[in-house]
């Protein structure tokens, strides 16, 4: 089960990155946020996932995944775009916009989505040869 279990934390953690960035491109021009300012962008720090296993009196710790450590918000200034006519505008006629560059962002889906379809192929692999274990057992 624990190759089950590791790709399976694999979704979530690659599905909880798509969801940021689909976030991330539906707020492209979002010029006000509760919190102030301008939307900014969100991306996933991922962490080695690791529980501890008693083999007598050693204590180990071996593989169990992969965790969302934390959601970051992006520290870059946001893009400054002259527009005196809108209600954002500041007092130069600036309005600040979330620094997203839309390209970086189908760069990182294309890479959270190979991700995602490569934990998805372990899954289907280890449940076929699990299925192909119990065959066996019944023959």
């Amino acid at each position: 089960m624990t190759t089950l279990e590791v790709s399976g934390s694999a979704l979530t953690a690659h599905r909880l990155w798509l969801d940021l960035i689909a976030n991330n491109i539906a707020n492209m021009t979002t010029t006000r946020t509760p919190e102030g300012g301008p939307y900014r962008r969100r991306v996933p720090v991922f962490a080695q996932r690791l529980r501890e296993v008693r083999a007598g009196a050693t204590l180990r710790r071996e593989e169990a995944g992969v965790a969302v450590a934390a959601v970051l918000a992006d520290p870059n200034p946001p893009r400054l775009v002259f527009d005196p006519s809108h209600p954002d505008a500041d007092a130069r006629g600036y309005v600040a916009y979330p620094n997203i560059n839309i390209v970086n962002e189908m760069v990182d889906m294309l890479a959270a989505t190979r991700a995602y379809e490569a934990s998805a192929t372990v899954v289907e692999a280890a449940k076929g040869m699990a299925l192909r274990a119990l065959e066996i057992g019944r023959g």
